[in-house]
């Protein structure tokens, strides 16, 4: 009998609909905070995010799925043990960060962040000239789940959507051009707004830098809803300081939490929420990364082919 734990914060319709795909499994549930490292290593499965320190190469655990889309905490070498499969929750996030992201360009095209400052002081400023998302181009760096939801929202208001990628393949109908990354340099001066949702890797790394932001539209929107480490902060603070770009809207930062004193801050065309576009606020997310791990501790336990299966090489998912 395989021990299953669960430390998502599951109610009973989703408890049934895990036992049901784990039938003869012994579950135990276990809030994120509560779970102890002695527990994590008694597990043959487990399913949500446990600290990554407390796994110690477990020689036990079979299956780790995360609920999160992220596994960067889990792919160093010496957390999980080589034989132990590793599965994201992908395809569970689109429409919550996809949202939530798309609402932060609105915001700066318009200058909603501006506005709304005035709150504070009771200003009645006019700050001027604004954009429209139906004449922008928009450029979306990473075409997963999150990637598309927020591609396909912006094609529909009449944007025109150039994607990259990795790997070549048929083009999404969520976007009107398809480019590989080595290919960034060259569309990169063509975009209105751009979204990055990359993953944090060796090759991610400060990958939006001095030179990143110079070569970008001085009228651009650039927005991070990936990981905060795949941004040079002190390169996006200089851009914004020297007018090099118009705005910033970041989900994500390095380090997390942003210290109070970071100058990011206090920067009038930066936006900052504090990765909070994800986790469970939109309440149907649970629901998917439920039916997610259901599936895969299904498919498991009959010897079948798993969904979201991450490559340690790459941090991306097969």
């Amino acid at each position: 009998m395989k021990k299953v734990l669960v430390v998502l914060p599951v109610n009973e319709h989703h408890k049934e609909k895990l036992e049901q795909a784990g039938a003869g499994c012994e579950f135990q549930y276990l809030p994120w905070e509560e779970v102890t490292a002695e527990e994590v290593k008694a597990a043959d499965y487990i399913i949500g995010n446990v600290p990554a320190g407390y796994i110690e190469q477990s020689s036990r655990l079979e299956v780790l799925q995360l609920g999160s889309a992220g596994v960067d905490p889990y792919i160093i070498s010496g957390v999980l043990a080589p034989e132990t499969i590793l599965l994201s929750a992908r395809g569970a996030y689109g429409k919550t960060v996809g949202e939530h992201m798309f609402a932060m360009a609105l915001m700066m095209q318009k200058k909603l962040h501006l506005y709304r400052d005035d709150r504070s002081t009771g200003g009645w400023n006019d700050y001027g000239t604004v954009t429209s998302i139906s004449d922008a181009t928009v450029l979306v760096i990473g075409l997963g789940d999150i990637g598309l939801h927020f591609a396909g929202m912006a094609k529909a208001l009449g944007a025109h959507v150039i994607g990259v990628k990795r790997r070549m393949s048929d083009c999404p109908e969520q976007v009107d051009e398809l480019y590989l990354m080595e290919d960034l340099e060259k569309i990169l001066p063509k975009a209105d707004i751009i979204l990055s949702v990359l993953p944090s890797t060796s090759s991610t790394q400060n990958i939006y830098s001095n030179a990143f932001f110079k070569s970008m539209k001085k009228s651009g929107i650039f927005l991070n809803a990936g990981r905060g480490t795949a941004v040079d902060q002190d390169a996006l603070l200089l851009a914004l300081k020297n007018k090099e770009i118009l705005a910033a809207g970041v989900d994500v930062t390095e380090p997390e939490p942003l210290p109070g004193d970071h100058p990011l801050w206090r920067e009038q065309n930066m936006f900052i929420t504090p990765h909070v576009s994800g986790q469970y606020h939109l309440p149907e997310t649970l629901d998917k990364i439920v039916e997610i791990a259901a599936s895969n501790l299904k498919a498991y336990l009959s010897g079948k082919a798993l969904k979201n299966t991450v490559d340690f090489n790459t941090g991306y998912c097969d």
